[in-house]
């Protein structure tokens, strides 16, 4: 009885784990929350999931899947999963790459947490950093400041909200959204939920700081100083290489 007990799980979790390299992303995610609910066994598949694709994740390939298998370790968070991220992920599954020599390590936590609140107001003080003492002393930004920002520092920025919140958030998912409209702010602003009639969302209590949030939700940033900051945002050369 305990031989045939245990092989349909064995067999089962080598199905999962064949699905979440191969299938589309909407299963995969399906398959992780499988995976996340299946025990200890369901774990191991998921770190031994990440461990297969550490070399592609270093070279910069992270995609949502991964940061949602992070995810569900980083919530599940035993002994074991302690040991395996400090030897294989001691920063995380997405790169902290940045050309102006600015420490993401904190964004990534705050986002691994999903508090997205705190999250949001980090982002914003790390494009301040990227613009300089000025708009770090004044915390907010001047449009013309972001042109001069590094893509490579924006795509990090992009890609932790991106894998951290199973591809709801960021800047390239508002890009997609805005271009999806005829580039039109105002059909953009309620798909977003940042405006509902003509009445702005206010911050923070309007705001949905999960992710039940609309897709394109946040990060917020900038936003409510205009329009001029989000588009030369969302029209970085950063989204187009």
């Amino acid at each position: 009885m305990g031989t045939s007990s245990t092989e349909p799980t064995s067999d089962l979790m080598s199905d999962l784990f064949d699905r979440l390299r191969s299938e589309s992303l909407r299963n995969q995610l399906q398959v992780v929350r499988q995976l996340s609910e299946s025990g200890e066994a369901g774990l191991n598949t998921l770190m031994a999931f990440l461990l297969e694709r550490k070399a592609h994740l270093e070279n910069g390939g992270v995609g949502v899947s991964d940061g949602a298998v992070y995810q569900a370790l980083f919530t599940a968070n035993t002994a074991k999963i302690q040991e395996f991220f400090q030897s294989h992920f001691p920063q995380g599954v997405v790169p902290l790459r940045s050309e102006a020599g600015i420490d993401y390590g904190p964004l990534q936590q705050l986002l691994a947490q999903q508090d997205f609140q705190a999250a949001d107001r980090l982002t914003l003080e790390k494009l301040c950093a990227l613009a300089g003492t000025q708009a770090v002393a004044r915390k907010w930004l001047y449009f013309t400041e972001i042109d001069r920002f590094p893509v490579t520092d924006l795509q990090t920025i992009n890609t932790l909200w991106l894998v951290h919140s199973e591809g709801q958030f960021g800047y390239s998912v508002q890009r997609e959204l805005w271009l999806g409209v005829g580039r039109d702010w105002e059909k953009l602003w309620p798909k977003i939920g940042w405006k509902s009639g003509n009445n702005w969302t206010r911050y923070p209590q309007e705001f949905i700081w999960s992710l039940d949030a609309p897709r394109g939700h946040l990060p917020l940033s900038n936003q409510l100083r205009g329009v001029r900051v989000m588009n030369a945002l969302l029209s970085h050369p950063a989204w187009r290489t």
